[in-house]
């Protein structure tokens, strides 16, 4: 049985409980954040902490902890879980009042709630998908208007996954305005020639943490990178394609909307820059 945390205290998972008036459980008043572990190490903390603290603040919300506890809290449940391969998954919510009311409560009466666990997953650096690539479809992008605070209002990327299952994909990248934002869970990006193709930063897409590492060190291989709005129907002529997500790494995709990229296997460029992701995300790790 894993050990949880819940504000502030060790449990195991069976005795962890949170008040049925938590707005995070109401309201979807809440953040979270999902930071790998590899070899028994956090994979990318500072970002995911950075990333954090700016979604709690876009919402006016309080922190419960700061940075270097919320480190060794990572630190803990990774040890007392024994994880070697997997992922430690971060949720704050505005807390639980006395009863329901759509204002906000006054912070200084309603703490933060706070909640951690780890997610086992050997093989995850290993996975075999990523030598046979995904096939997503597209879907229209129907979320609020802030996707850059990573807020747990999860319901449209949970349904636009069993959209892509119902058509047998693996995924769906959303589309708003004729040009891909992202995937439910996950960047997007093509390859064209030698050039990487992929929406640039705004409020329409997860600022994510992996595509910020991902992008540095494909500039530091000498590829090209170019950060722009592109269709679907350009994707479908790219000579390749791929995600970047904290549990998924840099994934290639070889099917989008039924049609085969390249030679419809993984190309050149996702699996070098996969390599080098962790390659270098295992030496930083901390």
């Amino acid at each position: 049985m894993r050990t949880v945390y819940v504000n502030g205290e060790y449990l195991p998972e069976d005795q962890a409980k949170v008040s049925i008036f938590d707005r995070g459980f109401l309201m979807a008043d809440g953040v979270y954040e999902v930071t790998s572990v590899l070899d028994g190490k956090l994979i990318d903390f500072d970002g995911h902490a950075v990333r954090l603290q700016r979604s709690l603040d876009e919402l006016d919300m309080t922190s419960p902890i700061s940075k270097e506890d919320l480190l060794e809290v990572h630190r803990e449940l990774v040890r007392l879980n024994g994880v070697e391969e997997g992922m430690v998954y971060l949720q704050i919510t505005r807390g639980a009042p006395s009863d329901r009311d759509f204002v906000f409560p006054d912070p200084d009466v309603t703490p933060p709630t706070i909640v951690l666990f780890t997610q086992n997953k050997p093989g995850l650096a290993d996975n075999p998908a990523a030598k046979k690539g995904m096939k997503v479809i597209s879907i229209e992008d129907m979320r609020w208007g802030r996707r850059d605070i990573k807020t747990v209002q999860l319901l449209y990327p949970s349904m636009g996954k069993m959209m892509a299952k119902k058509a047998g994909a693996d995924d769906a990248w959303m589309v708003q305005d004729g040009f891909v934002t992202e995937g439910t869970s996950n960047n997007a990006y093509i390859v064209k020639g030698n050039k990487i193709i992929t929406r640039a930063l705004s409020n329409d897409i997860l600022h994510g943490i992996t595509r910020a590492a991902v992008l540095r060190f494909a500039r530091e291989a000498q590829m090209e990178v170019e950060e722009r709005n592109f269709s679907i129907d350009e994707a479908k002529e790219a000579d390749e394609a791929f995600i970047t997500s904290a549990s998924t790494f840099v994934m290639p995709v070889v099917e989008i909307d039924g049609v085969a990229l390249g030679d419809g296997v993984p190309g050149r460029v996702a699996p070098r820059l996969r390599e080098i992701y962790l390659d270098e995300s295992r030496k930083a790790a901390i």
